[in-house]
């Protein structure tokens, strides 16, 4: 972009069922692109050995959470196994306005939630698996989860996929280094939307300079 001129942010979201490869395309992303940054989330949850504030989560107890939410300062929250969850508008805002981007990791309900918000900010992307049956084996060659909690997450995955229409793009996983690269082209063309260079008005008439008058 031109010398001193910054560009409007966008919120970045990625969404997509467990096993479907989202951690992995957001890894690549943040390491790659280096205009852009993770959202950190607020959380009661209590912080684990290693967490670092600011880094891993902001970590909040229930009324501090609560007031937050009041006040209007979350984009999105939920509560998961007791614990509330949300992202903190305040450091989403300060990013976007410097011209950086900010990644998303959230679920369907949250980027609707997003979305009702700041609209015009988000662009939003779907991770399928190239099949039911690649996504269970995946599921099932972590070796972590026992079968029925397996079967438990190709039914949630199965509900998730139902709302693959609620986003602006849907990506196949089916290889890696090929859904990166959509992925990545996706974010490259928004960035360059007219209505994220707010700049551009004066710079084209800087171009056009004395010449504007003659051709008119």
């Amino acid at each position: 972009m031109p010398g001193g001129m910054t560009r409007k942010g966008l919120m970045f979201v990625i969404s997509s069922p467990s096993g479907a490869g989202k951690t992995t395309i957001a890894r690549e992303l943040l390491e790659h692109e280096p205009e852009l940054e993770m959202s950190v989330s607020m959380t009661t949850r209590p912080q684990r050995a290693g967490e670092v504030e600011g880094r891993d989560y902001f970590f909040v107890d229930q009324a501090t959470f609560d007031a937050t939410v009041q006040a209007g300062g979350l984009l999105e929250h939920a509560t998961v196994f007791g614990n509330s969850y949300g992202t903190p508008v305040a450091p989403v805002d300060a990013a976007l306005s410097a011209g950086k981007d900010v990644l998303f990791d959230v679920d369907w309900q949250g980027a609707q939630q997003m979305r009702q918000r700041r609209k015009s900010d988000i662009v939003s992307v779907f991770i399928l698996p190239p099949s039911a049956e690649e996504l269970e084996r995946r599921l099932t060659t972590r070796g972590r989860d026992p079968e029925e909690v397996v079967r438990q997450r190709m039914a949630k995955a199965a509900d998730e996929m139902s709302h693959y229409d609620a986003y602006d793009f849907v990506v196949v996983n089916d290889d890696v280094s090929r859904c990166l690269a959509e992925v990545r082209a996706i974010l490259h063309a928004e960035r360059v939307r007219i209505d994220r260079q707010p700049y551009l008005s004066d710079f084209v008439e800087g171009l056009s300079g004395p010449y504007a008058a003659s051709a008119s």
